[in-house]
């Protein structure tokens, strides 16, 4: 490992910006400084004071990449919060909101993987710059902007459905790993809940968000079962690109639900408080072990917008095939009602084979592991700021009790959901359909603090996230206003 050379370059040698090796190497930017930063590639500065690469080492580093697998290796452990909050994105109780329309409509709801992307992108770019820029929570941020009881509300409300979310994802899990070993639901609801309490309290936030990183990997068991069943692809595509709208009040409520379940509450919490963490955990390296990690905003936006860029696109991958997979199975077999992740998985078995139905259910089981602490700990992060309390995952439980108890109670809370035989699958539906709606005044909101010169300074929202946040607030607007048509007529 090389440490970075801050001397003048020798003119008579040929030397490449970063931006230049970056593209001879294919890779992005923010591999490129991560390199330097891991002290894998050596590096000089300029007379103009720019990180240049000399030749001979940039293609020493070009052949080391030349493998696929080294460098999509590489890619992704440059990757950071925002895939993390992807992959969550696709937590069991997701799953299960894909499945039901899958089945119940077909590909008529497919539409939605491809149309919601850009939406998406920009709604979780918004976040993770508040949280470059401010270095605070969106709880913290939203107080500057409402009354403290109004964002006390609020952060109510996200706790209730998260918990909501906690219970359907443990319910999913066990019942998942009951029908693959045969264990007792109730005691593979109990594992699991403890198993993410102890590693969400008991593990660095530095070692944690490696371990979130490989979970987030099982999300691609929905690739694979959709490849399994071999669909008609002219179909799919055709069904994905053109939407096909039904204005009936169940379709209405479905897009509701899938649009809570994508863009939802608990995302823009997270998101942005793990760019706290994350910037957090940066200066204390550079202050620990001297390492070579850029903290300018401008570096770590750029870096920001690729990680939640392959977050989205992960995410709404694995809501196209889930789609894909049921309507294909389920729907074209006459089997229109799912309730579960659980009973997907279950249906799939005899229609698609036994490969296809574990996957998915192996799928379930890590999601669920992704999701879980992702769950109980954006609502903790919130009621943290709004309480004043030390919160972070880097922090020990004994300097942050407030913050790690919320984190226990919305995972014991959410067992309890389950032991008391309350059913939170047809609760999560319903959840999601209020986080569709909970979540227009917060994007509003988060719209507002991203365009806003004094909070933002130099990084306000450039105009595609412009275009696009605001294009998810008033597609949301029209088909609410659409749905209360429907429902009064």
């Amino acid at each position: 490992m090389e440490k970075q050379k801050n001397k003048e370059v020798n003119p008579e040698e040929k030397f490449f910006t970063l931006s230049e090796f970056r593209y001879k190497a294919g890779i992005p930017l923010v591999l490129a400084k991560k390199l330097i930063a891991w002290r894998k590639m050596k590096s000089e500065t300029d007379a103009e004071g720019k990180i240049v690469v000399e030749e001979t080492e940039a293609r020493r580093i070009i052949k080391l990449l030349e493998k696929p697998w080294v460098k999509a290796y590489y890619f992704f452990k440059a990757l950071g919060p925002g895939f993390v909050t992807g992959a969550s994105d696709d937590d069991p109780g997701g799953i299960g909101t894909y499945s039901s329309v899958g089945a119940k409509f077909g590909l008529g709801i497919i539409w939605m993987a491809v149309w919601l992307l850009p939406m998406m992108m920009a709604i979780q770019e918004v976040c993770a710059r508040i949280g470059i820029v401010t270095n605070k929570g969106l709880a913290g941020v939203l107080q500057k902007h409402y009354k403290r009881n109004i964002v006390l509300s609020i952060v109510t409300l996200l706790i209730v459905a998260n918990v909501v979310n906690i219970g359907a994802d443990l319910g999913a899990m066990a019942a998942s790993l009951e029908m693959l070993v045969n264990v007792n639901f109730y005691v593979g609801a109990i594992f699991f809940a403890l198993l993410s309490i102890v590693l969400e309290i008991f593990v660095g936030y530095h070692y944690y968000m490696r371990i979130l990183k490989w979970l987030a990997l099982f999300v691609l068991a929905y690739v694979a079962t959709g490849l399994i069943i071999n669909p008609e692809w002219h179909e799919v595509f055709r069904a994905a690109l053109i939407p096909k709208l039904n204005f009936s009040d169940e379709y209405i409520f479905a897009v509701i639900a899938v649009f809570g379940t994508s863009i939802t509450p608990y995302l823009f919490f997270w998101q942005t408080s793990g760019e706290v963490e994350d910037n957090n955990l940066t200066r204390k390296l550079q202050r620990l072990v001297g390492e070579k990690v850029s903290c300018k905003r401008h570096d770590r936006i750029v870096k920001m917008r690729t990680d939640v860029g392959t977050g989205m696109i992960l995410a709404n991958i694995v809501f196209f095939f889930i789609v894909l997979t049921t309507a294909q199975v389920l729907y074209k077999n006459g089997i229109t009602e799912i309730e579960s992740a659980h009973q997907a998985a279950e249906a799939l078995r005899p229609l698609a084979g036994k490969h296809a139905y574990l996957l998915f259910a192996v799928g379930i089981i890590g999601t669920g592991l992704l999701a879980i602490p992702i769950l109980a700990g954006s609502g903790a992060y919130a009621l943290a700021e709004v309480m004043k309390w030390r919160e972070g995952l880097d922090k020990k439980f004994s300097r942050a009790k407030g913050f790690y108890m919320v984190i226990v109670l919305s995972i014991l809370v959410g067992l309890l959901l389950n032991i008391f035989n309350i059913n939170p699958i047809m609760a999560l539906y319903y959840s999601a359909f209020l986080n569709g709606i909970i979540s227009l005044p917060l994007l509003i909101t988060i719209m507002v603090v991203g365009g806003d010169r004094e909070i933002m300074g130099r990084e306000i929202n450039p105009v595609w996230v412009r275009i696009f946040g605001w294009g998810a607030i008033f597609f949301m607007i029209g088909i609410l206003f659409l749905g209360l048509v429907l429902f009064f007529n």
